[in-house]
């Protein structure tokens, strides 16, 4: 999906929510645990239920993959039900020497449909360029994460600002606002005003609102730009707001509500 089409998107239906697929087997309702294969009936019916409300859908490959080769199948099954009218993003965080980002690249946007894939980028460009080279595909690379370890390397001195500002300085001359966006936690907000003077025109992919804490408010009002430049992601909040039948109505009650606020913030 090119940046011109998932504007056009965000401006459609107007949102910039991405829902997280980071489908746990133990967490969906008991009715489906017996099922064949019970996560792909879960994630099926929190698709439908909310196609209409987001312009993404993340999966977190982790979850799936943690059940071996079926998982892998119901990875591959989710995002063939997603179907061309989503940008899906594979949350895979990916990065290693070239030759083998090649093989995930191949793997993510060649064997599987999926527009866009977390990249770490501490191995330096090569392990970042082999996703730049697909049209209409996008590495999401890790900027500044909102988790505590984030203190551990991200936001320690480098040279005359911090590490993550060279990471958004020397990624984004790697290619352009057009192939790359940057994974920017929620729970960083008193940074996006910072990260808007490095990376203006960047798409931003900004998980951790909801169950995490992080303010959809104060990161529409910070980090917004022209293209609005977001893909806000929402997890937990939105695909376990029932553990009950009724999971799905659930699901679509909570993602009405953030599609509806996004909707102030467009204008």
């Amino acid at each position: 999906m090119t940046r011109a089409e998932l504007v056009q998107l965000i401006k459609s239906r107007k949102s910039y929510l991405c829902v997280g697929l980071d489908t746990d087997i133990t967490k969906i309702p008991e009715h489906l645990k017996d099922k064949p294969d019970g996560v792909l009936e879960f994630n099926k019916a929190i698709i439908d239920a909310t196609r209409d409300l987001c312009v993404s859908y993340k999966i977190n490959t982790a979850f799936y993959e943690a059940q071996g080769v079926a998982g892998w199948q119901t990875m591959q099954q989710t995002v063939e039900y997603i179907g061309n009218e989503h940008f899906k993003i594979a949350d895979a965080k990916r990065g290693d020497i070239g030759n083998t980002s090649d093989q995930y690249a191949k793997a993510f946007f060649s064997a599987l449909p999926f527009d866009s894939v977390t990249v770490a980028p501490y191995m330096g460009s090569d392990s970042v360029q082999p996703f730049l080279k697909y049209d209409g595909k996008w590495a999401i690379v890790l900027g500044l994460t909102s988790n505590k370890g984030a203190a551990d390397f991200e936001l320690q001195p480098c040279g005359e600002g911090l590490l993550y500002e060279k990471v958004l300085k020397t990624v984004s001359q790697w290619g352009s606002d057009e192939n790359i966006m940057f994974v920017v936690g929620a729970t960083q907000a008193d940074s996006f005003t910072a990260i808007r003077q490095i990376i203006p025109g960047h798409f931003l992919l900004v998980p951790g609102v909801g169950a995490q804490g992080g303010s959809l408010k104060d990161i529409s009002e910070k980090a917004m730009n022209n293209d609005c430049g977001l893909l806000v992601n929402v997890s937990r909040d939105i695909i376990f707001a029932s553990g009950g039948a009724d999971f799905a109505e659930a699901a679509r009650t909570k993602a009405l509500g953030y599609q509806q606020e996004m909707a102030k913030y467009l204008g």
